[in-house]
């Protein structure tokens, strides 16, 4: 699948129109077991039309306050490898250690660090565009065919943990979004009332 060509700077965009498909989409959008996403994942082309489409998020005057990095089998396999030590020398629980097969399963894994700093904009509004970005790259996934995972475990609040992902002082882990294709379908589970969490105001 490749992306429509590129507007023109400047150039007046689309007006939105109904979509029953992304409607669907959206309300049958559902994360996926990290562990349990398989081959075949997204190629090289289809890893830059998902970041293309994730960087079309309200960014905060152009900001962009995140920045990616695509880890393959390889280097995730690699880094596992250190934080399995890492997290016996911690002296954390069996799960810490358990919970690495998340981070190794999917065929492809791309990490959202948000780069926020004091700016012109809030931070906290800094870093709700890098959690922008994480869905935007989910339902981007999705539009290709793929199954995601939006993970963030331990090694996401340890320093020394993000110091192996290129993780920078001052950085924080927005999410790693695993994409793949699911062995077997996603079962639905309970949503929340939303009734019960709007308040309309005349």
């Amino acid at each position: 699948m490749t992306l429509p060509s590129p507007v023109a700077l400047g150039a007046p965009l689309p007006t939105p129109i109904r979509s029953p498909d992304m409607l669907a989409r959206l309300a049958t959008r559902r994360s996926a077991p990290a562990q349990a996403l398989v081959d075949p994942g997204p190629d090289a082309g289809e890893i830059q039309t998902l970041l293309t489409l994730a960087a079309r998020t309200p960014d905060h005057g152009k900001l962009t306050p995140w920045r990616f990095v695509v880890l393959g089998r390889q280097s995730r396999a690699g880094i596992a490898e250190q934080l399995a030590a890492m997290a016996v020398q911690k002296g954390l629980p069996a799960k810490a250690v358990a919970i690495l097969a998340k981070l190794t399963a999917a065929p492809t894994s791309v990490l959202v660090i948000s780069t926020a700093a004091p700016a012109s904009k809030p931070v906290w509004e800094q870093e709700l565009s890098a959690g922008a970005v994480c869905m935007n790259l989910e339902h981007a996934a999705a539009a290709l065919g793929f199954a995601s995972s939006w993970i963030t475990d331990w090694y996401s609040y340890d320093a020394e943990a993000c110091a192996l992902f290129g993780v920078r002082d001052g950085e924080r882990v927005a999410g790693f979004i695993h994409i793949g294709t699911a062995v077997e379908p996603v079962l639905e589970r309970e949503r929340p009332d939303v009734t019960a969490l709007t308040t309309i105001l005349p």
